[in-house]
């Protein structure tokens, strides 16, 4: 992604909490409703092609009466991840009735997979429902997040005729935008932003460090790349990614089946440990 459409967007969502959340919290407290509402849409927008399906199968399951339905609905969502909840952020946002709105948004964030549900709880963004519900903002906060002037869904957005309007936001450009977000809040509640977030070129160098030195004494097979205070993951991500370019160079074998998985970034991943929190204190990523 070209960093006018990622500050584009980072701007946006920024923008959100001024529109609707001031005079409801402090600015030091948007972060507590910005941030998961960002994961949220992200997943909403990952999840919404597959819906019918995932119902579909869902209804087929219970009526088996089988009890491990995990992998199943995962394969029907395509993803790490599903909700079997009969709503989609865009089903909700024109609920007129704050109660209404209120019972269905729980029920949508309660069809959730497990992976999901310790991401939110994480969050405590349960705990900010009865006060967006009481401002009678919720609503609006939906509204907001589901703009077509950005598109946080990993495929384009077009028109009728196919033509581009937005450009599709992968993986690796959505980390980068959660980690900018985090940072903003940080300098607004005055924390070190470099608490949480590592430039990337400095990735970069350190997994040339690690692995430049050693490169011809490396046999082929497979590695664990750790990091011991992961927080959002992105230096992970980025570390993964310049491994994998090193090997291409120094590697005696490339083969698709040993190729790395880059199913991360603001998507849970298949272990319950999601890379969103900063409270993770370890996390392994296969090589």
């Amino acid at each position: 992604m070209n960093p006018v459409s990622h500050n584009n967007i980072v701007n946006f969502i920024w923008g959100i909490a001024d529109d609707v959340l001031r005079d409801v919290y402090v600015r030091g407290k948007y972060r507590d409703v910005i941030l998961p509402m960002t994961v949220i849409r992200r997943l909403d927008a990952l999840l919404e092609p597959s819906k019918e399906k995932v119902l579909g199968m869902k209804s087929q399951l219970d009526a088996a009466g089988i009890a491990n339905q995990h992998a199943a609905l995962c394969q029907a969502s395509g993803e790490a991840f599903y909700n079997v909840s009969p709503f989609t952020l865009r089903d909700l946002k024109n609920r007129a009735k704050q109660q209404q709105l209120k019972a269905d948004f729980e029920a949508y964030l309660d069809g959730f997979s497990p992976n999901v549900q310790e991401i939110l709880d994480k969050f405590k963004f349960r705990n900010q429902i009865p006060t967006l519900i009481e401002a009678d903002i919720l609503g609006h906060l939906l509204e907001k997040f589901l703009d077509s002037r950005v598109n946080l869904s990993p495929k384009p957005l077009q028109d009728t005729e196919g033509r581009e309007l937005l450009p599709a936001l992968d993986n690796h450009s959505m980390g980068t935008i959660f980690e900018e977000l985090i940072r903003r809040f940080n300098e607004e509640n005055n924390e070190e932003a470099g608490e949480h977030f590592t430039p990337r070129d400095v990735v970069k160098l350190m997994a040339d460090l690690i692995f430049l030195p050693i490169a011809d004494l490396i046999e082929s097979g497979t590695y664990l790349v750790y990091d011991g205070a992961c927080g959002t993951g992105g230096m992970l991500t980025v570390a993964e990614e310049r491994l994998a370019e090193l090997a291409l160079n120094h590697g005696k074998e490339v083969s698709p089946s040993t190729s790395l998985d880059r199913k991360y970034s603001l998507r849970p991943m298949p272990s319950p440990k999601p890379i969103y929190s900063s409270r993770v204190k370890g996390l392994r990523r296969r090589i």
